[in-house]
């Protein structure tokens, strides 16, 4: 079997080891969901998986662009950072998203990635994608397609934070993470946030303290849960619709329905335990 060769890396990036899992080339295209070519000997190339702790980079602003990246598991972010090391985050890929395409218009990376939780990545050298997309014409528009499905969620999320106002956007935040739990096969409805608070606000353009000023208002509204970073999408049909918070007294009656709803779904069994302890806290 055709292995590839480990790229070349700088120390900054922080490698954490080699690893010893390879990927063929149709497990690549699953974990991707494009098609694998029907004529490809894709037992004959492997794509090898490094790890990574959370906190460490995956690549970083300036580094010589060989690779492109693919998450087999966890949660990282990608972010700029300014002269006066101010940090604008971008994104915050997991399972199955592509890395590393912002280093093919200059073969420098522009922007780079971190770790947020303990990471499996799998290394796609770009040289071998390109011989490969030589091969196999129908890789290469997959591939691209996979791209420009990247570019199309950073454009709807542009479009997001110049139309909707603060409490909207953390709303559309979380039913959209929400949505891509649920897509890879974990729950849409109680998760945990691998990113801070502080990094929301990044990625959102709002301050740390009208995210957790707005996180305290849902909660209080009975529209979510939150115990510390768990959540809890009480009323995700809400969340989407939300256009801003509702006065004093309005959230008041707001968390009155949701908290008869809760206990109706806690009455006929439909809440995890932990579910109906937030229920009876609503109560």
């Amino acid at each position: 079997m055709q292995k590839n060769s480990f790229p070349a890396v700088s120390n900054e990036a922080g490698w954490r080891c080699h690893g010893n899992l390879w990927s063929n080339l149709r497990e690549v295209c699953e974990l991707l969901h494009i098609p694998a070519p029907a004529a490809s000997a894709d037992e004959e190339v492997l794509f090898q998986h490094v790890r990574f702790k959370a906190g460490q980079r995956v690549h970083t602003i300036g580094q010589n662009f060989e690779t492109l990246y693919i998450v087999n598991s966890g949660f990282l972010k990608t972010v700029l950072i300014d002269e006066y090391g101010n940090e604008q985050v971008l994104s915050f890929p997991m399972k199955g998203d592509l890395l590393g395409i912002d280093g093919i218009h200059n073969q420098h990376h522009a922007s780079e990635a971190v770790a947020l939780s303990d990471c499996d990545i799998i290394l796609l050298p770009y040289r071998t994608f390109s011989v490969l997309g030589r091969t196999y014409a129908e890789l290469e528009q997959a591939m691209y397609s996979v791209m420009s499905r990247e570019l199309v969620r950073e454009q709807l999320m542009i479009g997001m934070l110049s139309a909707l106002s603060a409490e909207a956007k953390v709303a559309r935040f979380l039913t959209n993470l929400g949505e891509r739990f649920s897509q890879l096969g974990y729950s849409g409805k109680f998760f945990n946030l691998r990113m801070t608070r502080h990094e929301i606000g990044s990625y959102l353009g709002l301050t740390l303290e009208t995210v957790s000023r707005t996180l305290s208002a849902f909660n209080e509204m009975g529209l979510i849960s939150v115990d510390q970073r768990q959540i809890g999408l009480l009323d995700a049909a809400a969340l989407k619709t939300l256009r801003r918070l509702p006065p004093t007294k309005g959230r008041n009656k707001v968390s009155e329905k949701v908290s008869e709803k809760v206990s109706a779904l806690v009455g006929k069994n439909l809440m995890p335990q932990w579910g109906k302890e937030v229920a009876v806290a609503l109560n």
